[in-house]
């Protein structure tokens, strides 16, 4: 099981975070990425562009955070930080 944890946090106050869960046999990115999509449908956000800076953070520490240089329309929060918090 992969579950990702994605959180908007504005002035470090939780707006409001989802867990999302994938399941199958798929390759780590394509879940990343799946998971990523559910959580910008579920927020009613566009799909934040992956920087090399966030590429590389996410591959240190399973965890990285977009903020307004991620997205090309405005986004009403400082950031949104996404977390690996379980793999197969």
């Amino acid at each position: 099981m992969f579950r990702l944890w994605a959180k908007e946090l504005q002035d470090n106050h939780l707006l409001r975070d989802t867990v999302v869960v994938m399941k199958g046999t798929q390759s780590r990115t394509k879940k990343v990425l799946g998971a990523l999509e559910q959580v910008c449908v579920e927020f009613d956000l566009q799909v934040p562009i992956w920087l090399d800076s966030n590429i590389r953070e996410f591959q240190r520490r399973a965890k990285t955070r977009f903020s307004q240089d991620n997205f090309v329309e405005s986004i009403p929060f400082d950031y949104l930080e996404i977390h690996v918090i379980e793999e197969d």
